[in-house]
């Protein structure tokens, strides 16, 4: 023993070491076989081969995307899947709806969806708070039946309190209610709303648990979706969290701006599917399709084709960006874009110049104001990419506008809670749905207009103009831009 004793005494160092490299190697090869994005490899493989043990305990614990092969995750939504593509068939041409180029962009997205576009669906724009939320609480106080609530945020405020209240009488009429908030999005107010509803019995629960916890590996994989399903036949979404900032009556004229959709029609049942699908992952419940959808009543018209389009870090990873790429590729005329957070990754970039460089006009609207002040100074940094390829950029005056919202040649929409952010296209678990239809773009393109209007067009005279030291300030932010 004491000959053994000595030995470690006298090697320990070169043991740990000789420990520590042969750990390393062996992490770092897994994550030079898991990651397709070369960026992404040479970085986590240089923190791990750099950082003894520290680099390797990093990405064991948060380089591992686990969520991605959650095969019994696969297996629920394909049976989601096959109940909405039996229960409603799927729509035929598009041409005759919006425009002929969008027949490759249909096909594109049957698949990176998995839902099928699906016609007779009724889609009304909401405009902010003031309309969205009448609306919605009007549809949760008229429930018989069943209420699925899904946000990214659901504050305790006078707006959160309104929802709390509906839904507490909705419980007491008999209606089976089940609301899902992210885990992060639920500490933005104090006391978390959740208490509330849970002490009047409604069954509500967080998304990936407490970011502490056990799941302290999905600490920055978000639900950044936004879905209420009422009677198996009515669905809300959109960009719209659950707070009074986003109602004039209530925030006055310091009052955000956003959008969000009415939904009635089969669409409503691949809202369900989304929710459903999340509701399962966090809680453990299945909720039984056949028990909350019912027989769709006929909408009024017009009645227009959609799907929903998920992505996150999961079988879904990229699917908006794919559908973003297939959308730039396809259009003739006119792009209209506006984020609130502009920070597209160098592939998206190159499409937006291509576009504008074949003659499409590109008019990006960002906020004047934003609500997030290192996400400004990273998006400003990164303005000039685009610029240069023709592109147009506009800083909005108004007050902060939290929408989402993308139109091709006023004909196909793209709207949902994604942004255009690392963040949104890598990270957070988000809703889109796609629209092929004339009337819907169109007032989507008069909206994002009369931003333009109330607008200061950002050139790269504009950004060179800028003091040295601010430039370099936003530059050193940019760096850090997909972690934001």
């Amino acid at each position: 023993m004491s000959v053994l004793t000595d030995f470690l005494r006298e090697y320990w160092p070169h043991l740990t070491a000789l420990l520590s490299l042969s750990f390393s190697l062996i992490v770092a090869a897994q994550a030079a076989m898991q990651k397709n994005d070369v960026r992404a490899a040479i970085a986590w493989v240089g923190v791990i081969l750099m950082s003894p043990f520290v680099g390797a305990f990093l990405y064991l614990v948060a380089g591992i995307n686990r969520i991605r092969h959650d095969q019994m995750s696969t297996q629920r939504s394909r049976l989601v899947k096959d109940y909405v593509n039996s229960a409603h068939p799927a729509f035929g041409d598009v041409g005759p709806v919006s425009a002929p180029q969008f027949a490759s962009l249909r096909v594109l997205c049957d698949q990176v969806s998995r839902f099928p576009l699906q016609g007779g669906n009724h889609v009304t724009l909401l405009d902010s708070g003031d309309q969205t939320y009448p609306a919605m609480l009007r549809a949760i106080d008229e429930a018989h039946h069943c209420i699925a609530l899904q946000s990214y945020i659901f504050d305790h405020d006078r707006i959160g309190l309104r929802f709390a209240e509906s839904l507490r009488r909705a419980q007491e009429r008999g209606v089976e209610i089940r609301v899902l908030i992210d885990a992060v999005g639920a500490r933005y107010s104090h006391p978390p709303i959740l208490r509330l509803l849970e002490r009047n019995g409604i069954r509500a629960d967080r998304f990936m648990t407490n970011p502490l916890g056990l799941r302290s590996a999905y600490a920055n994989l978000r639900s950044h979706r936004k879905i209420l399903f009422v009677d198996g036949h009515l669905g809300f979404m959109g960009g719209m969290n659950i707070r009074e900032s986003f109602m004039a009556s209530l925030a006055g004229r310091r009052a955000d701006s956003d959008t969000h959709f009415r939904i009635e029609g089969p669409l409503a049942t691949q809202l369900f599917a989304v929710f459903a699908n999340d509701w399962e992952f966090a809680t453990g419940e299945r909720l039984r399709i056949e028990d909350w959808v019912r027989v769709s009543p006929l909408p009024p018209a017009p009645r227009v084709p959609a799907r929903c389009i998920r992505s996150g870090p999961d079988r879904f990873m990229a699917a908006t960006h794919r559908v973003l790429l297939g959308a730039l590729a396809v259009a003739q005329r006119h792009v209209r874009i506006q984020s609130p957070y502009f920070l597209p990754d160098q592939v998206l970039i190159g499409a937006l110049n291509t576009a504008a460089r074949r003659g499409i006009q590109v008019d990006i609207v960002i906020p004047g104001r934003n609500n997030l002040r290192l996400v400004n100074y990273a998006m400003t940094a990164q303005l000039a990419q685009v610029l240069e390829g023709g592109c147009r950029v506009w800083r909005c005056h108004k007050n902060f506008d939290h929408s989402k919202l993308l139109t091709i040649d006023d004909a196909w929409s793209y709207v949902g809670s994604s942004n255009l952010d690392p963040r949104s296209l890598r990270l957070n678990f988000e809703l889109d749905m796609e629209v092929y239809d004339r009337a819907l773009a169109e007032q989507l393109s008069q909206r994002i207009d009369a931003d333009i209007e109330q607008s200061e067009r950002v050139t790269l005279e504009s950004l060179n103009a800028m003091p040295y030291l601010k430039r370099l300030r936003n530059r050193i932010i940019w760096l850090a831009s997909p972690y934001l």
